[in-house]
């Protein structure tokens, strides 16, 4: 006991090492990504392509984030890229209607909210598993979405405010990815440094002993769906004003990218534990992946093996380092 202690107050560096062994993971394997693109195509580090990457990415990590709430809860929503869908269809719809966009804009993040806090009910007050109640809203969702543009794309009339948020860019950033930052400082205030953050990691770690402790449990089990249907309707907004259009095909596959990201990051799909920087690192790599195997001429359909190949490896490391880490807190405990 006494050999432990003083070899671990005279190594910090082992012990941060140790500590955030999964977020150093992702990002040499984001370096080694870039590096490698880098080398197989002249145009992977352009001006262009980079800002390219950037502003397709973020949608993806604007929805990362909020997941990143919800699988620290213990949880998981796989309706996201239904709820993408959705509102970029609805939002595409009622612009084409003639309702001016700033009124789109909140009406969509309402019904995003709206329909992430009903999933959380379900899931917090009702007690059935977020598997099933996310793997329903993901059919009915898209269902819905399919059923009201019977499977055509909506154009959206000219609206140079509402397009100006997916293509504009501002002191040389895409605002896309200014409105990506600004969600990723939120979130990483809100989980390092507020109590609704320490909250939720604690409702991760064990719900009943924060109910018992008096905290809102389920309440705060519920709202991280709603954030996540805000962050999908955000995502949504994105997407059509950068396409011009609104689709219910918009977004297939959209929560296995999401899920990635945010594994790969080092969040615990165990709950109570899970980090902003893994997530924005997971996120990129992901995105870079995806862009690099297009510049490198190979079928695009491709990335979907890559990215369940991560998913699966991500998941695998996850599990490894967690049970590698209650071991050693028990033998330290011991």
């Amino acid at each position: 006991m006494t050999v432990y202690t003083e070899r671990a107050k005279g190594s910090p560096l082992a012990d941060f090492i140790a500590e955030n062994a999964q977020v150093l993971s992702i990002a040499i394997f984001f370096l080694a990504c870039m590096v490698f693109f880098s080398a197989m195509t002249d145009t992977f580090l352009t001006t262009g392509n980079l800002l390219n990457v950037v502003r397709q990415a973020a949608p993806i990590l604007i929805v990362s984030i909020a997941m990143t709430l919800v699988i620290i809860t213990g949880g998981i929503d796989l309706s996201v890229g239904s709820m993408v869908a959705l509102i970029n269809a609805v939002g595409a719809i009622m612009l084409a209607t003639g309702y001016p966009w700033p009124l789109v804009l909140v009406a969509m993040l309402t019904l995003g909210g709206a329909l992430g806090l009903l999933q959380g009910w379900f899931i917090a007050y009702q007690g059935i598993p977020a598997f099933i109640v996310t793997l329903a809203g993901l059919s009915i969702l898209r269902g819905v979405a399919l059923y009201i543009t019977q499977g055509y794309s909506i154009p959206i009339p000219d609206a140079p405010g509402f397009f100006f948020l997916g293509r504009g860019d501002w002191l040389g950033m895409p605002v896309p990815a200014l409105i990506g930052i600004l969600v990723t400082v939120i979130g990483y205030v809100v989980i390092s440094s507020t109590r609704y953050g320490r909250r939720i990691v604690a409702v991760g770690s064990n719900l009943e002993a924060a109910r018992r402790v008096g905290m809102p449990a389920k309440w705060i089990l519920a709202s991280v769906y709603l954030v996540a249907g805000v962050a999908s309707a955000i995502a949504g907004l994105l997407i059509a004003a950068r396409l011009g259009s609104g689709s219910s095909n918009a977004a297939v596959g959209f929560e296995l990218q999401v899920v990635a990201a945010v594994v790969l990051g080092g969040t615990s799909l165990m709950g109570g534990r899970g980090t902003i920087l893994g997530t924005v690192l997971g996120t990129m790599t992901i995105a870079v992946i995806g862009n690099g195997l297009i510049l490198m001429h190979i079928s695009p359909f491709f990335t979907q093996i890559v990215t369940g190949a991560i998913i699966l490896a991500a998941i695998w490391l996850n599990t490894r380092i967690f049970t590698a880490n209650f071991r050693f807190g028990a033998k330290r405990k011991a």
